[in-house]
Order: structure tokens, then C-alpha cells, then sequence
């Protein structure tokens, strides 16, 4: 008889822990309470397929090895460089082709090490001077969802500061037909290993006679398994995504220095997420303290009306929402990815998604603690992690 393992929750980390398990021979079933899979890697319907966020899958990391050896992000799109041409940054209200010098300066010094127990905007403002320490942190909003990464841990930062501004060839790939396109392929590779997935199931007491790997936002996490110590920082942000006529004058992204804004022409780079002669534009603000959805939004407007002349006009469908607690984990000075829940909590259980104790970026920390509980639960019943 094949030694079964319990997956709870069907976002990117459930369906990846429900493959990785599945593929070491375990008999999996994964529960979602939702009717649909995903999570926060769904996609509005069409005519305009936007992300739940301003996503992308970074190549150089891990996760997306893993994802792209098992064919689950392909067929995707990298942006050309004619696209990149069309890339503009804000700063000083204005929008420029290049970021300010001090900030370019900056990021040639790419082997310096950040400490973990400073915070990096005072770290930054003597290694590398004020502009460059406040642009810095306008290039990671979109990344870290904070309206003040400057209070974070340094090392933190800097690691993301450092995967944005990659000299190489961009990291960014786009799945063409968006992120639930992704899950689509993820749903059907883990059914298709034997995966039992049961949707509309919500799970309130954890199964007593199988490993368990909860894959869930830490909120959901800390009442399933009744643990007040399930907390740790996230981010907030206002989102707008925004269905429009093509112009040939707007951008393709704008990195919004000034405030932490971010926009981006999803629908130049893959064509399949607009009608035809339409695009689609997401744009994403860290929230300040005590700032209303309303006045993110507020911001967000003016920020397209710099990257998307004559956006009112053209608009012909429009999506507004807050990011709150939904954007990974935030390392304040003294921590690090180490120090966040663990993975591992004892009697047979372990957990998995983007706040807990594993590396990488936004997304791949769901996918990186998935692997690691999946393997975890795999020596727990006796079978082998499979390579």
C-alpha cells in the first residue's frame, strides 16, 4: 500500500509539495476551500488576464528550474529588447531613461555584503550616500510591498535591491496566458501522478493518520493548527489593473524611484492577455502607514498618467485592490529567512508558503518551503525524495 501524505491548501506551494510528493511515490491528496486552485496565483477571465499582482518568474532562481524542467511554465516569453527600450524610471517627478548616478554607482558595488542586524536604510546612507540609499528603495516597492524598506533588515533589502538590477540579461519571464496558466499545468502534471485534488474542501482539524504539509497563508495557518507564534512582517499595497487601447506612446514599465510604484505593459510582452488593438497595464504602490486604498489609487492614477498618456480615454476595463499581508515575508533588522515560522512543527506536520522559513524571492519562498516540507514528509513515511 502506498504511504499516503495530506496536502491543505492549493496555491503554489500545495500543488508543488503535492507533485514533489507525489513524484517520491507518496499517495496525495491536497484539499483546497476554495472552488478554484491557485490562490494568489490566479488570473482574472479573459478579454484581460491579470495577475492577482504585478507577478513575474525570475530564471535565475531555483524554483523556476524546477518549474521549467517538469514543463510547467512554458510556453513564456522574455522581454525583447525593443520592449526594454520602452522602460522608463520616475524619479523626481518626472519620468527619465536612466536612474539617477548615484544609484548606478551603487549597484556596480554588487559584492558588497549587507549585515542582517542593521537597518538598511542607515546602513546604505553611509555606504553608499542618501539618493542612493532612498532610490534603492523606491526600485524594491514592487518587490517588498513596503512603503519604507529603508526600516528593514539590511541584508534583506540589498539581496533584492541586487536581483532587480541584474547586469545580465534580464531575469524576468512571463508564462504566456498569465500565472493561472501556471496552476492550469501544475493541477494537471500532479493529477496526472496520481494527485487526488479536491476543491470547495475546507479542512477545520488536521487529519491524525497522515503526515500533513499546510500550505496556507500564515493567518489560516495559525488557526488550523492553534498557534499564535504563526506571525511574522508582510507588506501592503494598492493595485490597479487597467484594460486599454494601444497606444504607441506608452511605456513598457516604469520603476516609480520616487514612491515605490511600479507599472507594467503586461499585454506587449505577451499579446494573448488583451483583445486584439488593446493592452493590459498593472500597476502596484506600497500603502503608507495609516494611507487609505483610496489614496494608493490616487497615486497609482497620477503614476499612469506619466507611463500611459491618455489612459482615461482609453481605458476600457479597470480592477482596483489591496495587497495586505499577501506579499511574503518582511525581514526586519536582526532577522533573516531563518529566523521566520518553521517549516517543521512537530508531530507529523510541517508547513509551507511565502512567510515562512526558506530563501528566495516573493513566490519562491511558497516553493521553496514546499520542496523542503515535501521532503521532510517524504522521510517521515519511508520513501525517497526523488531527484
Amino acid at each position: 500500500m502506498r504511504r499516503e501524505i495530506t496536502i491543505i491548501g492549493g496555491g503554489l506551494a500545495g500543488l508543488t509539495a503535492a507533485i514533489a510528493c507525489a513524484e517520491g511515490g507518496a499517495a496525495v491528496t491536497l484539499h483546497e476551500a476554495h472552488r478554484v486552485l491557485g490562490g494568489r496565483a490566479r488570473s482574472s477571465a479573459a478579454p484581460y488576464i491579470a495577475n492577482d499582482g504585478t507577478h513575474v518568474f525570475y530564471s535565475d532562481g531555483e524554483p523556476w528550474r524546477w518549474m521549467a524542467a517538469r514543463g510547467l511554465v512554458q510556453p513564456f516569453r522574455r522581454p525583447a529588447l525593443g520592449e526594454l527600450a520602452r522602460g522608463r524610471f520616475r524619479y523626481g517627478g518626472r519620468l527619465t531613461l536612466t536612474p539617477p548616478w548615484s544609484l548606478v554607482n551603487a549597484l556596480t558595488k554588487r559584492r558588497v555584503v549587507a549585515p542582517v542586524d542593521r537597518d538598511f536604510g542607515s546602513w546604505a546612507t553611509e555606504r553608499f550616500g542618501e539618493e542612493a540609499m532612498r532610490t534603492a528603495c523606491g526600485l524594491v516597492g514592487v518587490i517588498t510591498y513596503d512603503a519604507d524598506p529603508g526600516r528593514l533588515s539590511a541584508a534583506f533589502v540589498w539581496e533584492r535591491v541586487l536581483r532587480a538590477s541584474s547586469p545580465h540579461y534580464p531575469a524576468p519571464r512571463y508564462v504566456v496566458g498569465g500565472w493561472q496558466r501556471v496552476v492550469e499545468r501544475m493541477a494537471d502534471h500532479a493529477r496526472g501522478l496520481g494527485v487526488r485534488i479536491e476543491t470547495g474542501s475546507r479542512v477545520d482539524r488536521l487529519p491524525e493518520d497522515t503526515p500533513v504539509i499546510v500550505a496556507t497563508s500564515l493567518d489560516a495557518a495559525r488557526t488550523l493548527l492553534g498557534d499564535e507564534s504563526l506571525r511574522w512582517e508582510s507588506g501592503r499595497a494598492a493595485l490597479l489593473d487597467l484594460g486599454l487601447a494601444s497606444s504607441p506612446r506608452d511605456v513598457f514599465f516604469v520603476s516609480d524611484l520616487d514612491e515605490g510604484g511600479f507599472v507594467e505593459q503586461y499585454g506587449m510582452v505577451d499579446r494573448t492577455l488583451a483583445p486584439a488593438g488593446h493592452t493590459l497595464a498593472q500597476l502596484e504602490v506600497p500603502l503608507r502607514a495609516g494611507e487609505t486604498k483610496a489614496g494608493g489609487i490616487t497615486r497609482l492614477e497620477r503614476l499612469a498618467d506619466l507611463a500611459l498618456p491618455g489612459w482615461r480615454e482609453r481605458a476600457t476595463w479597470r480592477r482596483e485592490a489591496v495587497a495586505n499581508g499577501r506579499s511574503g515575508a518582511l525581514d526586519l533588522p536582526g532577522t533573516s529567512w531563518r529566523d521566520r515560522p518553521a517549516i517543521g512543527r512537530g508531530s507529523g506536520v510541517w508547513l509551507a508558503g511565502d512567510s515562512v522559513a526558506a530563501p528566495g524571492m516573493l513566490s519562491e519562498v511558497s516553493s521553496h518551503s514546499a520542496l523542503t516540507a515535501a521532503a521532510a514528509a517524504l522521510r517521515a513515511s519511508g520513501l525517497r525524495v526523488a531527484a
